[in-house]
């Protein structure tokens, strides 16, 4: 063998001897610890989400930058990839082939609890710019501690001018972002979800905008990390979309969502549509369940629930109908009768934009008495937030068809409906279906006010009743679309069958594509 075949061969030897580091299998002990409470590590949900032998990983071997505080050999054992792992892959090659390129990244909890290093930043903006040059989703697993005090490599004073959240930020309505958390994630890292689209979070996550110390350290207290921001707070306040059991669970519900955005799928399986002529309430103040009519409209197993705990009066999902992504928004009649809150609008505003901004053609099933009335309502801010739901439908780009299930009154069901029920590619109801002004006993209450004031107790109510059956009458669907205020009266049995073809006929016209527009982080 030849000097420069020894030489090779030893510089080989480096290479892969230096690899085998950066993998798991080189801190056994920290990987043990992580299994026994029930975690897994970074390679660990990379592998279970992307295609096999698809990643290309970027930065592999950059250390902490603390040279100055611990010697190099100790930095190369104890930091690989400076705590974040990332480069590029595919997700769902099966099902969607050469569209399934996926940006992936992941802070390392094992490193430092997962904190940000100074060549972690580095290394997230170099994957951050390539996301943003080929158009690539991305996933990023953001458990962690926030910015790491202690790298001393780099003259800092303040290091404000990081650039990693001004890039994953300026990627609104650009690509697609997904944030996964799993344990603490604080600070920066808690940023980093924040700014994503779509946020999946163990029922063990805590998300904060700082941890234990910074709070300690601002003079605010002293609480144990898990008493800050737990799932149980997030998932009711809207911060995160889906909550999952597990790492495992969470790598299954992302690649059903990333695929959303990859595109239409080839097959797919309609449930029965005969039982949506029993889902309406022979009472007209029944409540139901909305989501049963969600997942029977969609093709089976295609429908995620996004931020079910908050807002819960009004339902928001993503699925397929005839392998097309689509959205769905809702009234939930068990919760405040389906009427629109400020919280209630702000959900469904922003999953419009969601839509809107990357091509999803949305379904809105209308049951509801209207906006949501009173002092205590108008407390929260009503008159904007319900007029943020009434901007955002106005402002579509992608395909809307509006579907009154049972109650479509007032402003309420206006803004359910993009603002008119003229505004809807195509607008229909169900044969039970009561459209009107304002919920049909106070329009009858408010319209007669001087005449019932004037009679006695027992016959003000009676005459009210019988009023009010004259109106509902009056307001069936039938009539509304005799008056042509709607495109049809359906058999609830069709619905499925006319949205498709709907958004097919939108398609058929040089396609359905979003609009790009930033989507609110809220």
């Amino acid at each position: 063998m030849t000097d420069e075949q020894i030489s090779g061969a030893n510089a080989l030897d480096e290479l892969l001897a230096r690899r085998a580091l950066t993998e798991d299998a080189a801190r056994v002990e920290k990987v043990a610890r992580r299994h026994a409470a029930g975690g897994r590590t970074a390679r660990e949900n990379i592998a279970d989400l992307v295609d096999d032998g698809s990643f290309v990983e970027y930065g592999r071997f950059i250390t902490a930058a603390q040279e100055q505080r611990r010697s190099v050999e100790e930095l190369i054992r104890s930091t690989p990839a400076d705590g974040l792992v990332g480069g590029t892959a595919t997700v769902n090659a099966d099902l969607f082939g050469d569209r399934a390129a996926c940006g992936v990244l992941s802070y390392d909890y094992l490193v430092m609890a997962g904190t940000q290093g100074m060549r972690g930043h580095h290394k997230s903006d170099r994957l951050i710019g390539l996301v943003e040059r080929l158009r690539l989703p991305a996933v990023f697993f953001a458990e962690g501690g926030g910015g790491r005090p202690g790298d001393t490599d780099f003259p800092l004073v303040s290091a404000l001018d990081v650039d990693s959240f001004a890039l994953w930020a300026r990627l609104s309505g650009v690509v697609p972002r997904i944030a996964v958390v799993a344990g603490r994630c604080f600070a920066g890292n808690a940023v980093i979800a924040g700014c994503s689209d779509l946020i999946v979070a163990t029922r063990n996550a805590n998300l904060g905008m700082a941890g234990p110390a910074m709070i300690a350290g601002g003079g605010l207290g002293h609480f144990e990390a898990d008493e800050i921001g737990p799932i149980d707070v997030q998932t009711r306040n809207g911060v995160v979309d889906v909550e999952v059991a597990d790492e495992a669970e969470a790598v299954r519900v992302t690649k059903q969502l990333l695929g959303y955005f990859q595109g239409d799928l080839g097959e797919w399986t309609a449930p029965d549509q005969t039982s949506l002529r029993s889902t309406i309430p022979e009472r007209d103040r029944q409540a139901f369940d909305m989501r049963p009519v969600v997942s029977t409209l969609a093709d089976e197993g295609t429908v995620t629930f996004l931020r079910e705990r908050f807002a819960p009066e009004m339902v928001t999902a993503l699925g397929r109908i005839e392998g097309r992504t689509v959205g769905f928004v809702g009234n939930q009649s068990m919760h405040m009768a389906g009427a629109i809150t400020s919280d209630a609008a702000d959900k469904a505003a922003r999953f419009l934009q969601l839509c809107d901004s990357f091509g999803f053609p949305v379904v809105s099933l209308v049951d509801t008495p209207g906006m949501m009335v009173g002092p205590d309502a108008e407390a929260t801010g009503l008159v904007r937030h319900s007029s943020r739901l009434l901007v955002a439908g106005a402002r579509l780009q992608v395909p809307l068809v509006g579907v009154v299930v049972r109650r479509g009154y007032g402003l309420g069901a206006q803004a359910m409906l993009g603002g008119s029920t003229r505004q809807p590619l195509l607008m229909v109801a169900w044969p039970d279906a009561h459209l009107g002004p304002m919920g049909l006993e106070g329009a009858v209450r408010l319209a007669m006010r001087g005449e019932l004031e004037a009679m006695d107790p027992a016959e003000r109510e009676r005459t009210v009743r019988e009023l009010t059956a004259a109106y509902r009458e009056h307001a069936k669907a039938l009539n509304a679309a005799r008056m042509f205020e709607i495109d049809d009266v359906i058999d609830p049995a069709e619905t499925r069958s006319l949205v498709a073809a709907t958004f097919a006929a939108a398609a058929a016209q040089g396609g359905i594509t979003g609009s790009g527009r930033p989507v609110d982080t809220w």
